[in-house]
């Protein structure tokens, strides 16, 4: 594994990129933020020695490199998934490149389902905690203690000084969000009522099927973290309809602008 980081990593560093301290993991619907950068130059996961292939169709497999707000940015435009087959390695290997090649903070947005239904859709929540249910870590396996440490705290995987940066942009520029706990869920198929009844129960106010296995990842880096999700629907069991992907990337699109203020002023103060 080391060695393949290394290898992504040098083919990156190639390409005369060097000094990016920010990485941005954008998710479903959300990948509007690249309009807002200056690029100085985009490269295809498929050129990157190593790196997974985006095989979901509203992910456009790109890494691109630029200025938001006059940071240097690296952004993924396109995740990897789970469900897609990549084992949890393969889906948190661009974050252990991203690591390798400078970046200290890592901002990470997703589109989820709202359990918690005073959470509507089209609205932000910042992720303050996460429960994985994902079956496996990706950490499970040999450790390198290049990366960091055996066992690794996440107590407070969220950096707690991002969420209050956030808070305080949102209160600034009047953007309603809230703050609550993510679960991440196997995938592809969406949760049946009952299962939107257990993860209720077990403390969860969103549920979506990517960002934990980044965020372990980051952790075991030592890296800052914030995430915000994007609520696209709300999931009562006790109403549930058929939901379909059309109104999920409608919603996210709608919420979307206001993550793209809040993601541009946190960067632009980091």
């Amino acid at each position: 594994m080391l060695d393949k980081i290394q290898e992504s990593a040098a083919y990156i560093e190639s390409k005369g990129i060097k000094g990016y301290e920010t990485g941005v993991i954008l998710g479903t619907g959300l990948g509007s933020l690249v309009d807002h950068m200056e690029i100085e130059i985009s490269i295809d996961y498929e050129d990157i020695p190593h790196f997974p292939v985006s095989t979901v169709e509203f992910h456009s497999g790109k890494l691109i490199f630029g200025r938001i707000s006059g940071k240097k940015v690296v952004v993924m435009n396109g995740r990897f998934h789970f469900y897609e087959g990549y084992n949890m390695k393969e889906v948190s290997f661009p974050v252990y490149v991203m690591s390798k090649i400078g970046v200290k903070n890592l901002l990470v947005s997703n589109a989820c389902g709202g359990v918690n239904l005073d959470f509507k859709p089209a609205s932000l929540m910042i992720i303050d905690d996460h429960i994985n249910m994902i079956p496996s870590n990706p950490l499970v396996g040999k450790n390198y203690s290049e990366l960091g440490p055996r066992f690794v705290d996440m107590s407070r995987p969220y950096d707690p000084e991002l969420i209050e940066v956030m808070e305080g942009i949102a209160q600034e520029l009047s953007i309603p969000i809230n703050k609550g706990v993510y679960v991440a869920w196997i995938g592809p198929t969406l949760e049946t009522r009952a299962e939107y009844r257990f993860i209720k129960t077990m403390g969860a106010d969103v549920v979506g099927m990517s960002t934990v296995p980044e965020v372990i990842a980051a952790n075991h880096l030592g890296l800052k973290v914030a995430a915000v999700s994007v609520i696209t629907d709300q999931c009562d069991p006790d109403n549930l309809k058929a939901v379909e992907i059309e109104d999920i990337l409608e919603n996210a699109a709608l919420a979307e602008k206001d993550l793209i203020i809040l993601f541009k002023e946190l960067i632009g103060r980091l």
